[in-house]
């Protein structure tokens, strides 16, 4: 808090016997003099000022007060008749009076003269304009995303680059910021980490309310909470990002842009074990499983550069939906061709290997390219493999089940990806197995890590062969 006082807090008079000087903190309870003494004070601060209020719980009920009979269950009707009596309160149940209706009313229609001029000034732009300040990505914009994510797509492609998805994902804005109309962007302290800021983007601050970019501090909760301040307010496409084990803060705000159906894009980054030796603190192994249990929520984890593209594309369509984007710290190898198809829009598709298989090696992320070399060291053992990359099991939940059967095939399955298996049954079946977290994570290099717990080729060809026999 700024300007603190050198005070403890219980040493500062409220009410009637000072007012409270800016960067104190207010006390205030359950008398209506203090509570207004004190907001009156604070409104006249130019720091913050807390103000605490010290109540008793069930005020008024005076056999009751103070207690936790009145927290989880009715007064009874003696009880209430008596707080009546203790509060002086003689209105029937239900009416209000017209002194506090009124009063109420009066603060309500203080802001219509500034609401009028703001809907004069709406109005008067034309319908381009208006319509982006409902949503900003109209029909236009939506091609202009597309024929920019062809087009990365294509030079991923051609390239082949091993990249982390987080620097993909990066490049990816670079070519989507310039058609994307407010798209706004930012991260909570990890601006480097997650790759979320281009060279297209200047910081808001002080004066400079019109620029793209916020460095939101170390407030995970504060960054997710004004996002959805931006797209309920309109004209924006707010984007911003920590690490995957971080959702932990944001989830009351991911869990209301769920409720409220609003893009909100949620950049998360180092989403595995594979960010090494910052440890199990930062290890989120849990976290992908939390996520998809949540209701309305996309969670696209790509595996390749050009998964990456797909998912942003999903992520900045999906109106009324927020996206999770969980991204690698580590490279990963190109894996894809590009085609105009968004095959990730499918949340699974056969990325190698066909109808003829002994198995199915399911994959999500960065799991995906150790999935590849199981299929060749099986293919070398004479075992037909089939790769399914599976970004989001939301989307591909949706597909009609002719294609996820396609998919999925008739073959024994195999689950492979660096978190806990909660929530994979569904696509492995009674008897399919899951290569992945056995609990928390550990501190080493990556490549330690993956060895020390198994999620490898080599276990995975075991796996297989022990599966089919």
């Amino acid at each position: 808090m700024q300007g603190q006082s050198k005070r403890r807090a219980h040493d500062i008079p409220t009410g009637n016997d000072r007012a409270v000087a800016p960067g104190d903190i207010a006390h205030a309870g359950v008398e209506r003099d203090e509570v207004r003494d004190a907001l009156a004070a604070a409104q006249t601060s130019d720091k913050p000022v807390m103000i605490a209020c010290r109540t008793i719980i069930g005020y008024g009920a005076p056999n009751k007060q103070g207690t936790a009979a009145t927290h989880g269950s009715p007064l009874g009707p003696d009880e209430i008749a008596a707080a009546r009596k203790q509060l002086g309160w003689a209105h029937p149940p239900f009416v209000v009076p017209e002194d506090v209706l009124s009063s109420w009313r009066a603060a309500g229609a203080r802001g219509a003269e500034a609401h009028a001029a703001w809907e004069n000034r709406a109005a008067k732009l034309d319908k381009a304009t208006r319509g982006r300040l409902a949503d900003p990505i109209d029909a236009e914009a939506k091609a202009a995303i597309t024929k920019a994510t062809h087009e990365i797509k294509a030079k991923y492609a051609a390239e082949k680059p091993k990249l982390a998805t987080r620097v993909s994902s990066q490049q990816v804005l670079e070519k989507l910021m310039p058609v994307t109309p407010g798209l706004m962007g930012g991260s909570a302290d990890l601006t480097g980490s997650n790759g979320t800021k281009t060279a297209l983007h200047k910081p808001v601050k002080p004066g400079a309310f019109a620029d793209n970019y916020i460095h939101y501090g170390v407030r995970e909760h504060g960054m997710a909470a004004a996002m959805n301040g931006m797209t309920l307010h309109g004209g924006l496409v707010p984007y911003g990002g920590t690490f995957l084990v971080f959702t932990d803060y944001c989830r009351p705000s991911i869990r209301l842009s769920a409720l409220m159906e609003q893009r909100v894009i949620y950049v998360m980054t180092h989403d595995s074990i594979g960010l090494g030796e910052d440890g199990p603190t930062h290890q989120p192994v849990e976290h992908l499983a939390a996520l998809r249990a949540m209701p309305n929520l996309l969670v696209l984890r790509p595996a390749d550069a050009i998964e990456t593209a797909e998912c942003w594309e999903i992520a900045l369509g999906a109106t009324k939906t927020p996206s999770v984007l969980a991204l690698t710290r580590q490279n990963l190898p190109t894996m894809r061709a590009a085609g105009d198809e968004n095959r990730s829009a499918k949340g699974g598709y056969v990325l190698a290997g066909g109808d003829k298989r002994d198995v199915t090696l399911i994959a999500t992320g960065s799991e995906v390219a150790i999935a590849m070399d199981a299929a060749k060291l099986l293919a070398e053992a004479k075992i037909e493999a089939a790769v399914v990359s599976m970004p989001s099991f939301e989307l591909f939940a949706k597909q009609p089940k002719a294609y996820r059967d396609e998919v999925l095939g008739k073959a024994p399955r195999i689950g492979v990806e660096a978190a806990m298996s909660f929530g994979w049954d569904r696509w492995l079946g009674e008897n399919g197995v899951f290569v992945g977290m056995p609990g928390f994570g550990a501190s080493a290099p990556i490549e330690k890590l993956y060895e020390h717990f198994g999620i490898t080729a080599p276990k995975i060809v075991a796996a297989a062969k022990k599966l089919i026999g």
